[in-house]
């Protein structure tokens, strides 16, 4: 299914798909127990020519704490001590629901917090999420033969993405552009799964652009994120090989709408989706992992109000 016209705003192809999964989408009980609409493959495109970024404009999208974590995935940690230090805690809910369940104490999630920014051992317990995301594309598990049959796992893993610059920049025309956090070994241990599980890069004319494959798209909440990091993680790659951004192509699997997010359908929906922002990256650093919070400026958004709603865990 896919939702590109070029003639309308970027945002309306997500409002389009939000209002035909409400309306046409298969009924599903899921993981969560909350339920969902959905449908199965969907498309969206956006172009990132001249510093554009497909920023929600229908509701207030936290770029900043979209950013901060990506640059958190790409320092490879797995614990969300460094994460609500940065008063980020769009992590927090799967470290909370395992420590209630386990220890029976029905803690809010501020007292747990500052736990785990006050308590580096009470952090280490029950901050880690397992080796989610960032842990895959930068310390992705090597494993060298050690004798009869058995194998050693070495201490330094694989950097997917120091792999990926280095083959961007050297081989450009390569259909192996790509990068995954979907460890099927590793699965089990991790608090989430991840959902923007596959990325691959194709260089054309100086430009670079992304496929996103999203196995699981939550498309009242995580959506707004999801899109804005990709594009926010192509614009910092494009940088780093000295190209000019192209497109991102998002492809979702089963993307849904929780059945108890009918007040922020409706509320969106009722909403038209105006202006063009646009981010801009202060200076070069000389490496994907260097950037930090402050060379990032986005300008030009001016959203309507936050939509509030739960969070399925």
């Amino acid at each position: 299914m896919s939702l590109v016209n070029s003639s309308q705003h970027y945002e309306q192809q997500y409002l389009d798909l939000m209002r035909h999964i409400w309306t046409n989408g298969d009924e599903r009980t899921d993981r969560t127990g909350v339920g969902t609409k959905a449908v199965f493959g969907a498309t969206m495109r956006f172009d990132l020519a001249d510093d554009a970024i497909p920023l929600l404009t229908t509701k207030r999208v936290f770029w900043k704490t979209a950013t901060r974590e990506m640059l958190w995935f790409l320092t490879g940690d797995t614990n969300i001590q460094s994460l609500v230090k940065q008063k980020v805690h769009i992590w927090t809910d799967w470290p909370l629901d395992k420590y209630r369940k386990e220890t029976g104490d029905n803690i809010d999630r501020e007292t747990f917090e500052d736990r785990i920014i006050e308590d580096d051992a009470f952090a280490q317990q029950w901050g880690d999420l397992g080796p989610v995301y960032g842990k895959q594309w930068v310390d992705w598990p090597r494993f060298t033969p050690a004798g009869e049959g058995l194998y050693r796992r070495e201490e330094k893993g694989i950097n997917q993405i120091a792999l990926l610059i280095d083959g961007l920049k050297n081989n450009p025309g390569s259909r192996r552009h790509i990068f995954t956090g979907w460890n099927v070994a590793e699965l089990d241990q991790m608090a989430l799964p991840p959902c923007h599980k596959t990325y691959q890069f194709y260089v054309a004319g100086g430009k670079l652009s992304v496929i996103l494959y999203q196995r699981s798209c939550d498309l009242g909440l995580g959506f707004a994120f999801n899109v804005f990091s990709a594009a926010l993680l192509l614009r910092m790659v494009a940088q780093q090989c000295q190209l000019e951004p192209g497109e991102l192509v998002w492809n979702g699997g089963d993307v849904h709408l929780y059945l108890n997010h009918a007040a922020l359908v409706d509320e969106q929906l009722s909403r038209r989706p105006d202006g063009a922002p646009k981010l801009k990256i202060a200076g070069n650093p000389d490496s994907i992992f260097s950037y930090c919070i402050e060379d990032f400026e986005v300008t030009d958004y001016a959203p309507q109000a936050h939509i509030s709603a739960p969070v399925a865990v």
